[in-house]
């Protein structure tokens, strides 16, 4: 298993606006391409020195082979609009991760 993180530091004046783009359609876009079987957002809980907010937003899929379809037919889409619309206040970063194994509690 694959995790596609994205890391994304949001300026405050867009903070609001960019939130519910995200929960109400960047993220089920990304999830309909049909590469990914679910999708995780979570804060970062750091005070970041150059101000923002930053988020973190996790997609699952089954291989590299399949996120690279994504990076190939679909991610330049997908990130033009979140450029188009958020421009300089929104810096994001890409980390790729292989799930090794997942531990839960047995009580």
């Amino acid at each position: 298993m694959i995790l596609y993180n994205v890391t994304i530091n949001i300026h405050e004046s867009v903070h609001d606006k960019w939130m519910n783009w995200m929960q109400t359609k960047h993220i089920n876009d990304v999830l309909a391409t049909g590469k990914f079987s679910s999708a995780r957002m979570v804060k970062v809980l750091i005070e970041e020195e150059m101000g923002g907010t930053t988020y973190a937003i996790q997609y699952t899929t089954d291989s590299m082979e399949t996120l690279q379809r994504y990076y190939d037919e679909d991610a330049p889409r997908l990130r033009d609009e979140g450029a188009r619309l958020f421009g300089d206040k929104m810096l994001a970063f890409r980390t790729e991760l292989e799930m090794i194994s997942e531990f839960f509690q047995t009580n």
